[in-house]
């Protein structure tokens, strides 16, 4: 078919379904993709073979780890599932590590095997993270989890700025999105509102210990979920306000295993 005919019959029936032209990566329309709401029960689950017996609605667990029978289990169960993926920090035991150039490997970040990622090099990166997020899309994540996007706050080696990290987190955005994923802002508390029309829902640690939940009204205003778990704190804590915040909280493990306590 022509590109002029492909024009017209994109025209006739984007309202139906959406269509892609040449180049653009796939892009979805933006009724495609999952919009978790404020409330959702969640599962974080990082450490070890996925335990799919949680009655919640959603799982976040790692991409790599994880096959496509795991999420199509999942599925069958009614769950949404994210893929947790590091795009702030080289990891030396993921297979995909040669990929990366020395040129963009900073500081240790204090996690074993793991260095932080020079974030300005954007046509270095985008490739490689582009390739992790086709496999998130081709094992049938409904949404990603980038990790470490808030390098600019960090002893990285690199001198990254408040607006480098601005322009990586929306290509990160721009990359899922392309891909019909749904997509969390990890942390980065400080940049929610430059962000938060670019991201889905967030995913968020230790708010509570830190004074910090009020920042992440802006995603519940826009009818967002917010993933939030605290470490330390006692449900007691935390709970009460995380429910008056409509956050969908719990208490985790620092190792992310299968335990958890929901508020």
């Amino acid at each position: 078919m022509r590109k002029a005919a492909v024009a017209v019959v994109c025209a006739a029936l984007a309202a139906l379904a959406g269509c892609s032209g040449p180049g653009d990566g796939g892009t979805a329309a933006p009724s495609e993709r999952w919009r978790p709401r404020p409330g959702l029960a969640w599962q974080w689950q990082l450490d070890g073979p996925v335990d799919p017996s949680v009655d919640v609605p959603v799982y976040d667990i790692d991409g790599f780890e994880n096959s496509a029978e795991d999420v199509a289990r999942l599925h069958r169960d009614g769950r949404k599932v994210i893929c947790y993926i590091n795009v702030g920090a080289w990891e030396d035991f993921r297979p995909d590590a040669d990929d990366f150039p020395e040129s963009v490997l900073g500081r240790p970040n204090g996690w074993k095997g793991e260095r932080w990622l020079d974030i300005r090099e954007l046509s270095v990166l985008r490739p490689i993270m582009e390739r992790r997020f086709d496999m998130c899309r081709d094992k049938g994540f409904d949404a990603v989890e980038p990790d470490l996007v808030e390098g600019y706050g960090n002893d990285t080696g690199f001198p990254l700025t408040a607006r480098d990290q601005l322009r990586y987190n929306r290509m990160i955005a721009d990359i899922a999105h392309r891909r019909g994923l749904s997509v969390g802002l990890k942390n980065d508390l400080p940049q929610i509102p430059e962000l938060v029309r670019h991201f889905d829902f967030a995913v968020n640690e230790e708010c509570a210990q830190f004074d910090e939940c009020g920042l992440l009204k802006p995603f519940i205003a826009a009818g967002k979920a917010v993933f939030h778990v605290e470490y330390a704190e006692p449900n007691s804590a935390f709970c009460a306000d995380a429910r008056r915040l409509k956050l969908s909280s719990m208490r985790k493990k620092p190792a992310l295993g299968v335990w958890r306590a929901p508020c």
